[in-house]
């Protein structure tokens, strides 16, 4: 995500009066649009507000933490799952508990609630190796395998000066070009020193796919190229440092079945993201986290 929109009151009033406001800055340059043939037009920007933070998106995580006691075990890679059925048996109880191995083999657990936040082809891996015999298990099952992904390619490109331009970012609207996506950081308070530039270039899906296995260094120097030529300066093929970064299941292109969802929820287990939300914004992730630890706080009461 490059920032946060206005567009849920629960998820605005969370960063505005909520959480501490230290460090929260509103982009105010608009975004532009380009076409096909790299035409850069001004485009209309329908965001009332494109939120972020001087130390970037992580403070929103790092802030909710610092509002609970709860213990946070990170770099701990969870390789399969396991329900053991309370009193209620299999069809639907909520006395059951749950059972995670990691990598390394080491058990955790028991656990009441389970919350499943990956990607929903991640979330797919977990669920059908699962120990947990109940229908509703093969049911959420089936509902993510439908849930249909974007892959994005992204190069990110330093100058050692500015670029002077009316706009913060660039889209593609018609989605014919190799890039879906250029973003000037510097006009996020706080990210990029004066007198340099910052981009950010997410390439489109159908270059993505094409690419994502090709060398890196290639793929950062070809996406320098076509952003020199959609900016109209030859010198951006040529940044002083570079990073890049693929993310296979970037963007969910549908939502998943709500039954399924709901089912699995009588079994106290909950899955979330921008997928289960249905639509590929970290407001609707937001509001779809906060939704769903309401209804997991009421389920534990």
């Amino acid at each position: 995500a490059n920032y946060v929109k206005s567009d849920d009151e629960r998820v605005v009033d969370l960063l505005t009066e909520t959480l501490p406001t230290e460090g929260l800055v509103d982009v105010t340059d608009p975004v532009y649009t380009f076409d096909a043939d790299g035409i850069v037009s001004e485009g209309r920007d329908a965001d009332d507000h494109k939120w972020t933070y001087r130390a970037g998106l992580t403070q929103i995580a790092k802030r909710l933490f610092d509002r609970t006691d709860a213990a946070v075990h990170r770099r701990t890679r969870v390789e399969s799952i396991a329900r053991e059925d309370g009193a209620g048996g299999g069809g639907g109880d909520s006395d059951g508990q749950w059972h995670l191995t990691d990598a390394d083999g080491e058990a955790w657990g028991p656990f009441d609630v389970l919350l499943l936040n990956p990607p929903a082809p991640q979330t797919v891996d977990l669920l059908a190796t699962a120990d947990w015999d109940a229908a509703v298990r093969a049911d959420l099952e089936a509902a993510a395998r439908e849930v249909e992904y974007r892959t994005i390619w992204t190069a990110v490109l330093h100058y050692p000066f500015e670029l002077d331009r009316p706009y913060y970012a660039l889209v593609n609207t018609d989605k014919d070009h190799e890039v879906g996506w250029i973003a000037r950081e510097e006009c996020k308070p706080g990210h990029v020193p004066d007198g340099e530039s910052l981009l950010v270039v997410q390439a489109g899906p159908e270059w993505s796919v094409e690419h994502y296995d090709d060398p890196p260094e290639k793929n950062v120097a070809e996406l320098a190229a076509l952003t020199a030529g959609v900016l109209g300066e030859e010198r951006l093929t040529d940044p002083d440092w570079t990073d890049h970064q693929g993310w296979r299941y970037a963007l969910p292109e549908n939502g998943v079945r709500a039954g399924a969802v709901d089912a699995a929820a009588d079994h106290d287990c909950y899955v979330l993201g921008d997928w289960v939300a249905g639509e590929a914004r970290l407001h609707a992730a937001l509001r779809n986290g906060l939704d769903t630890g309401e209804e997991t706080a009421l389920s534990l009461s």
